[in-house]
């Protein structure tokens, strides 16, 4: 798992301490680093080597648009640390091992993919790790501009009824109260990685205003009071779902994926 920070590129281990944070497995300092892509040196798809000033470390990310959002986030930021006076001395005097092997930049799939019942909150960067995804620096503003409240029906896919529910949008989830009045929901659901789509004719719904979230063999169907909340549903959950970078806006009637 990695966190770009504005002076280093921090990576983790692969498992998770007892107090679930994630174990710091080295950094990389951002300034005088250099980015090169070497899919052809390592036989590797989507691979980038990332040169520092005392090592190198080799990443993949699992897709195309994953590696150029890495790479332009990265370079970001290390032309802002260039701009500045330099380095901190202590990320200088202490550098990991080098490793010759590629690191995955993520390469777990275990988070419960489904509502979570549990109130405290799940980071977005435990979700990231269990789910595979990346943040950008772009999504990371977007989430900040799409937050929505509002009265929504819930249905199962293998359940009959409809069920009321305050939701909350905010920080790529959805927040699910009772009513309004509630301090504390009664579960929660993170998007990242979820796909976005309207339900098609085969699945039966015959409602209007309805969306559907699928993940894996996770569905969720949602419906709106009024066309326009169903617009506004749409709009800021596409900021969250895995194809948000990639769609159009389609009309309720349009049985495509965003």
């Amino acid at each position: 798992m990695f966190f770009l920070f504005n002076d280093i590129l921090l990576y983790t281990s692969r498992g998770l301490t007892a107090s679930n944070q994630f174990k710091v497995h080295g950094h990389l300092p951002l300034y005088g680093m250099t980015i090169e892509e070497s899919e052809e040196e390592w036989g590797v798809p989507h691979c980038l080597t990332l040169r520092g000033q005392q090592q190198s470390i080799i990443v993949a990310a699992s897709t195309r648009s994953e590696m150029d959002k890495w790479t332009e986030d990265i370079q970001m930021a290390i032309d802002l640390a260039e701009k500045s006076s330099g380095p901190a001395p202590e990320l200088l005097a202490s550098s990991p091992p080098d490793n010759k092997d590629p690191l995955s930049v993520s390469d777990c799939t275990s988070l419960p993919a489904g509502l979570i019942s549990d109130q405290r909150p799940v980071s977005i960067s435990y979700v990231c790790w269990y789910r595979m995804q990346s943040l950008s620096f772009y999504d990371i503003l977007q989430s900040n501009e799409n937050q929505l409240s509002g009265n929504l029906l819930r249905k199962f896919k293998n359940s009959n009824g409809w069920q009321k529910l305050w939701v909350v949008f905010t920080n790529f989830c959805m927040f699910f109260y009772k009513s309004h009045q509630d301090n504390h929901p009664l579960a929660s659901l993170p998007l990242l990685g979820y796909s976005l789509t309207i339900p098609s004719e085969s699945e039966n719904i015959h409602k209007d205003y309805v969306f559907k979230l699928h993940f894996k063999s996770h569905v969720y169907y949602f419906r709106a009071e009024s066309e326009y909340t169903f617009e506004r549903w749409m709009e800021v959950i596409r900021s969250a779902t895995s194809s948000a970078s990639r769609t159009r806006a389609l009309s309720h009637k349009e049985p495509h994926a965003y």
